[in-house]
């Protein structure tokens, strides 16, 4: 009911300023969104912050007052659409589908139609770090190792877990598998606490660049084999590299898979804000490119279509329909 009257009031505001109706016979006050994202360490966090920062530059045009909030992660960020708790969320594509259909870590939760995607924005690599020393040169070397497999809530822990499955590796097959928040991840390596830990980020990546800065650590590949047989069974990754010399200590390019960050809402938004939610980002674009390395090369059509695996809010189609980008899944 929160969100209902929500959008009500900016539905008020959108017929006053349309209609020319008087500041005295309704006074429109500016509508809060706010935007869940991730850690502070992640890229989530800067990107959602970016976007808030964009509309809130042009609130007088839209009446939109945006904010961000930190989170666990992909995972937790559905709950709160599911529970209505915020009307916007930065989320994996690959998690962004599984709640849609209720599958994987959602089958006791159900599926969620509700879910409207608005665009994405930059591609997530699985990305696995660990201590030189540790000698894991690729991913089946990971059994029998001190691992981390991210928080509950983020992105990575349910898609480790997914991967574990496939691989039939047991929790048995390591002697400790930890759950760190992303910014315990780097101090609990370089403590010598574990061997490696994964993280789905962009790249670069704040919590990545502490471990390689603090000691001496590498980026591991994924051999093309398996990385091929990752791909057959889970259509919703794709093959990803994260480029040499990004990190020190790491001059290699990485061969991974991945997914998109996606900015999702669901069809209780009204169509009008969504509209300017994606407009004012897509007119921004240099701005937000600015904001964080990861958001570099940003072009609109990958945003209307890249990792989109839920229904389009019309709000977006609307914008995307006015200025011709094709829209693969209409």
């Amino acid at each position: 009911m929160r969100f209902c009257s929500v959008y009500l009031t900016n539905a008020l505001t959108w017929i006053c300023l349309t209609f020319g109706i008087s500041s005295s016979s309704y006074a429109a006050a500016p509508v809060n969104l706010t935007i869940s994202t991730g850690s502070v360490s992640g890229v989530y966090y800067p990107a959602g912050g970016a976007i808030c920062r964009q509309l809130n530059k042009s609130q007088r045009q839209h009446l939109l007052r945006c904010s961000v909030t930190t989170s666990p992660g992909s995972v937790a960020n559905i709950q709160k659409l599911r529970n209505k708790e915020v009307p916007l969320a930065l989320v994996q594509s690959d998690i962004q589908q599984h709640a849609f259909t209720g599958s994987v870590e959602f089958v006791q939760d159900g599926k969620m139609p509700q879910l409207r995607a608005l665009f994405s924005l930059y591609p997530e690599a699985f990305t696995i770090i660990a201590r030189q020393d540790s000698k894991i040169a690729q991913l089946s070397d990971l059994v029998g190792k001190r691992i981390d497999i991210g928080n509950v809530g983020s992105g990575e822990h349910a898609s480790m877990q997914l991967l574990m499955q496939q691989l039939n590796w047991k929790q048995t097959d390591f002697p400790v598998i930890s759950v760190l928040d992303a910014d315990e991840r780097a101090q609990a390596l370089c403590d010598n606490q574990i061997d490696a830990f994964v993280y789905i980020a962009g790249h670069p990546n704040g919590a990545i660049r502490e471990a390689t800065n603090s000691c001496d650590t590498q980026l591991v590949a994924i051999a093309p084999e398996q990385l091929k047989s990752i791909l057959a069974t889970h259509p919703e990754y794709k093959a990803v590299t994260i480029p040499g010399g990004l990190y020190r200590g790491n001059d290699s390019d990485i061969s991974t898979f991945g997914v998109s960050a996606t900015l999702l809402t669901t069809d209780e938004l009204d169509e009008e804000t969504a509209y300017q939610i994606v407009k004012t980002t897509m007119e921004n674009l240099q701005q937000l490119e600015r904001s964080h390395p990861a958001l570099k090369g940003l072009k609109p059509e990958d945003m209307a279509n890249a990792g989109l695996t839920v229904p389009l809010h019309p709000g977006a189609i609307r914008y995307f329909k006015e200025h011709n980008i094709p829209l693969k899944q209409l």
